[in-house]
């Protein structure tokens, strides 16, 4: 679990975030949505530890970020998995090279033990047949999962996830969307999504924090999504024809108004 208290981070006279309050609970996908310019890009990098907070808590399972030596924040990186917007993968390795990178620089596993690790994630995220594939010769659709594979590869307590969906089509999108939910409930993993897609909030949104201006104007649950009254919410996930008949749809259904 990382708990968030009245997190604080200005750039000089921009003041991003203003006393952020949250929760990301294990075993859960936890999004943070909002418009761009909504601070969500810098929230994600505070706790990351790439942004220093000005004031505030961020506290990983009892361990307080801003307290923390470089040795225990050196640690604590390697219980972090990370699933960058665009893959970040490394063009000149393969598929089996880049999710084996990480054990391969922060563990003294033997080469037996790298390979079965690395076939374990591969498998975990269904990619047959593409060990020694290089990434511009696989589907942007493999990439992610490739990356996801990468990400989860050195057991992490904690998996970041910055627009997973971008670039991709909406059935693909889906696909990583569940596999990612699935390997957060498998694994009980603290999962925290950074996004701008909707079908993502309706589909995997386990815990949404809705922010607006650098401040924390919404939280709740996919089905609670449905229900808000909340109007900045309900504008921003609801902007277009298709989600405002789902909408109406499912409060019909609840006999809501």
């Amino acid at each position: 679990m990382i708990r968030v208290e009245n997190v604080q981070k200005s750039f000089g006279d921009n003041h991003v975030l203003k006393g952020i309050d949250a929760t990301f609970l294990e075993g859960r996908t936890n999004l943070i949505i909002g418009k761009s310019g909504s601070g969500k890009t810098v929230f994600l990098k505070c706790l990351l530890g790439l942004h220093d907070t000005d004031e505030g808590i961020i506290d990983y399972d009892g361990r307080i970020l801003s307290e923390m030596s470089k040795e225990q924040r050196r640690k604590l990186r390697l219980e972090l998995g990370m699933v960058f917007q665009g893959s970040a993968l490394f063009d000149s390795l393969t598929v089996e090279e880049n999710v084996s990178f990480p054990l391969k620089m922060f563990t003294n596993k033997s080469k037996a033990e790298i390979a079965e690790r690395t076939n374990f994630c591969l498998n975990r995220v269904r990619i047959e047949n593409a060990n020694h594939l290089f990434p511009a010769e696989i589907s942007g659709g493999m990439q992610k999962r490739v990356a996801i594979a990468r990400a989860i590869v050195m057991n992490p307590k904690y998996l970041f996830c910055d627009e997973p969906n971008s670039g991709l089509d909406p059935k693909t999108a889906m696909v990583i969307d569940e596999l990612i939910k699935e390997i957060t409930e498998e694994f009980n993993i603290t999962t925290v999504i950074n996004t701008h897609d909707m079908n993502s909030v309706l589909q995997v949104g386990d815990n949404i924090i809705f922010l607006a201006d650098g401040k924390k104007v919404w939280e709740g649950t996919k089905e609670e999504v449905i229900t808000t009254d909340n109007e900045e919410m309900v504008n921003f996930v609801f902007s277009s024809e298709l989600f405002k008949k789902i909408r109406r749809a499912a409060r019909k259904e609840q006999n809501l108004p």
